[in-house]
């Protein structure tokens, strides 16, 4: 038992919540991306900042090298002399140094007036006679961020083979820092909104669906007293609002069908009992053929109730089921109509209730069923009869309209109320239950005549009585 315990366990994927689906599928992307975007501003602010650098220092250097040009073009200039009272007046020493290198590629001569050490290394100039630019950015000796700038004068100068202003980055690094840290804070913060709404978020659906989920489970249990409570008006507003309806189709099918099996438990005890109290009549009379003669009546009668009743429940059944099949043929409705208005004369005799049969001599064939067409004229006339009270009428009528054949079936009965009239054709339903009957036979005559292209309609007024229209169309020739 316990390695199929942990067989089951295994084939169990493992359950993640949606918060925990957000959070990798959702959440880890927005930081990629917060990440992605951090990184690629950083690079564009750092190289805004160090190109802006870099043409300053140009800018810079060729001031310094125009002028140094227009000194050599001088014949009564000494080159050299007026270097050096450049670099000593050098306006902005105080933000880079200018240095003049020789050609074996030494620093010879600064602004600042301290010379490096010999052995300094200058890429910016290495740069720069390697043929590529003049421009480099580095440490140097003291480990501090520099960007240099070189420009050849060997044109012009015999001495000096070029010169290089210097600048140091750390006060742009500075300013990089402060802007890339702003950046960083506003993505935080962005990111902690997203992530405070995102909860938010996921936690107004997973709130709903958990009371779907537990809701559900009080529905399958047959606990429908129950119902979900979701103010918004969205998608899952209207999932929320579906199975509440659903929950009450639910309670009222549940309703009706433990009122059905009510009524039909008491339609079946009353024919029944009617049998067996008759059956044990005659055998205690069997010298009396008047008793026997009436009871024999009514087990016939009863016995015609019980084979009704199973009848209506194995057609509800094939319906639902999906079975319920017609043999169709060529059938003259006069001639059903008829044997079912045969059916209930004697019945309606003794009943006090007269039946009044307007036949005409001629309707269109119809092409249908003619033994489920006759069940149907059966039921309704059934119907009428055990609706109406003794000394009522009932009329029928058959008639062709607009070329389809018509039956009206109409009764001076209790009628039915305008609140039932909507659910009448609805199965196990009964508006009146103090008249016998199992709630299903009009269920299953508005199916058979839905089947067969037709239309049943009812009109009702309590108190005045009750109309059935039936429609059906007649036979289509090729």
């Amino acid at each position: 038992m316990a390695i199929n315990g942990m067989i089951k366990s295994e084939k169990q994927p493992k359950k993640r919540s949606i918060t925990q689906r957000w959070i990798i599928n959702n959440l880890a992307v927005m930081i990629l991306i917060m990440i992605a975007l951090v990184l690629g501003f950083v690079y564009a602010v750092q190289t805004f900042y160090y190109t802006s650098a870099r043409q300053t220092l140009t800018a810079e250097l060729t001031s310094v090298v125009n002028i140094l040009s227009r000194y050599a073009q001088d014949s009564d200039t000494n080159l050299s002399s007026e270097m050096r009272r450049t670099f000593e007046s050098f306006s902005a020493k105080d933000r880079m140094e200018l240095m003049a290198v020789n050609a074996k590629g030494r620093v010879v001569l600064t602004s600042s007036g301290f010379s490096p050490a010999a052995d300094t290394s200058v890429p910016d100039y290495d740069n720069l006679h390697g043929g590529g630019e003049g421009y480099w950015v580095g440490k140097a000796e003291n480990q501090e961020k520099i960007m240099a700038v070189c420009m050849d004068i060997s044109s012009f100068s015999s001495e000096y083979d070029a010169v290089r202003v210097v600048c140091s980055l750390t006060e742009v690094d500075h300013a990089v820092d402060g802007i890339v840290i702003a950046a960083i804070v506003v993505c935080a913060v962005i990111l902690s909104m997203l992530i405070l709404t995102g909860i938010y978020f996921v936690g107004s659906i997973i709130r709903p669906i958990t009371q779907v989920s537990r809701m559900a489970g009080k529905f399958a249990k047959g606990d429908f007293s129950s119902r979900i409570q979701y103010g918004n008006s969205d998608e899952i507003g209207d999932l929320c609002t579906a199975i509440n309806h659903m929950a009450d189709e639910l309670s009222h099918a549940e309703d009706m069908k433990n009122e059905f099996i009510s009524s039909v438990s008491h339609e079946l005890r009353t024919p029944l009992t009617a049998i067996k109290g008759w059956a044990e009549t005659i055998c205690m009379c069997e010298n009396d053929p008047e008793t026997i003669r009436k009871g024999m009546n009514v087990i016939t009668n009863e016995t015609g109730r019980l084979s009704q009743m199973v009848e209506e429940l194995l057609d509800f059944s094939r319906m639902q089921s999906g079975h319920f099949t017609l043999q169709k043929a060529t059938m003259d409705v006069l001639a059903e109509l008829g044997d079912a208005v045969l059916i209930y004369m004697n019945k309606t005799t003794q009943d006090n209730i007269k039946i009044e049969y307007d036949e005409p001599e001629m309707l269109p064939f119809v092409y249908g069923d003619k033994n489920r067409i006759r069940q149907v004229f059966i039921n309704i006339i059934d119907n009428a009869i055990k609706y109406s009270d003794p000394g009522g009428h009932v009329r029928i009528r058959a008639f062709e309209k607009e070329g389809n054949v018509c039956v009206r079936i109409a009764d001076d009965g209790c009628g039915i109320k305008a609140s039932d009239l909507p659910k009448i054709k609805i199965k196990f339903y009964k508006p009146n239950h103090t008249r016998r009957g199992s709630g299903i036979g009009l269920a299953v005559a508005d199916e058979i005549i839905t089947a067969h292209g037709g239309t049943l309609e009812i009109e009702s007024q309590e108190g005045v009585g009750t109309t059935v229209l039936i429609t059906l169309p007649p036979e289509q020739h090729d």
